[in-house]
């Protein structure tokens, strides 16, 4: 790791993650380190200069039977502020940036999912002017040892964030069901041992309530935090219809404590990073009440 950091950004580069290391080692005892610290001048678009958190939607979730254009002049209609491409979205990426260009709405980042080559990814999400790549990482089962699967995700990472330091854009570790990362306290560990700024968390608040509290993750986690996944879950439909069934509730219908949520957020700092729905999409009036949903789950109307 070393080595190969040396090779591409020099002594005083590598210096300067040893020293970020440090300050976010003390951070996850002390919780202090404020958001500024991990979070770049990027994350707040251009003509919005004010703090607070911004609305989005993933972009397969648009399923109005319109342009690329119009999809996103629908979006600003009701109050996104910007979108997220998946790596097997079908658009024209010419389309999609004159379509920002027309409407401000961004594009703030791109989802590669659990795919090992990030370098496309990474430069997807410049090209479309956006700040990160959401990255899963790995699964554990009986085949993939946890172990092996720590060690792999972070050479996997290793391997590109020198290039997506260069390019400015973050890799983000999202939380999923993948039995990797259980707690908070091992995610931060995991993020840290990377040594690297563009090394980070994209928190996604209702996969931790099947086994946790967001507000706890979120506290522990802190500046790490650099986007934010929305969505629900229900422990109440867990028990009495399934696992994955838990899901099927609308925001502010479920089991997230959006008060407390929002206090944790408050208290790291976190007042003008990306918050995206991931729920079931649908057209113009499904959006709509996503949208409203999550002003009142984020207290942003």
């Amino acid at each position: 790791m070393q080595n190969q950091e040396c090779e591409i950004s020099g002594r005083s580069i590598q210096t300067s993650r040893r020293t970020f290391l440090k300050q976010t080692s003390v951070a996850m005892l002390a919780g202090t380190l404020s958001q500024s610290k991990l979070l770049s001048a990027a994350e707040t678009p251009p003509g919005k200069p004010e703090a607070r958190i911004k609305k989005a939607v993933k972009y397969q979730m648009i399923t109005e039977p319109v342009s690329v254009l119009d999809k996103f002049k629908m979006l600003k209609d009701l109050g996104f502020d910007g979108t997220e491409i998946h790596f097997r979205s079908k658009v024209n990426p010419k389309e999609v940036r004159r379509a920002i260009d027309a409407t401000g709405v961004q594009v703030h980042g791109f989802l590669n999912s659990s795919r090992d080559e990030l370098k496309d990814s990474i430069d997807q999400a410049k090209y479309y002017g956006g700040t990160s790549v959401l990255v899963v990482a790995g699964r554990v089962d009986d085949k993939n040892p946890y172990d092996v699967v720590y060690q792999q995700q972070q050479a996997k990472l290793r391997k590109h964030l020198p290039y997506a330091e260069q390019q400015g854009i973050r890799l983000l570790v999202e939380n999923v069901w993948n039995n990797f990362l259980l707690s908070p306290l091992e995610m931060a560990r995991f993020i840290d041992e990377l040594e690297s700024p563009a090394a980070g968390v994209y928190f996604d608040v209702g996969n931790v309530v099947r086994f946790g509290w967001p507000e706890q993750w979120i506290r522990i986690l802190g500046p790490r935090i650099v986007k934010l996944d929305i969505k629900e879950y229900s422990r109440k439909k867990q028990v009495d219809e399934g696992l994955w069934k838990g899901f099927q509730v609308e925001i502010t219908e479920g089991d997230c404590n959006w008060p407390e949520i929002r206090k944790a957020l408050s208290d790291i700092g976190y007042t003008q990073g990306w918050a995206t729905a991931e729920v079931k999409g649908g057209d113009r009036q499904r959006l709509q009440d996503i949208s409203e949903r999550m002003d009142r789950a984020l207290d942003l109307a």
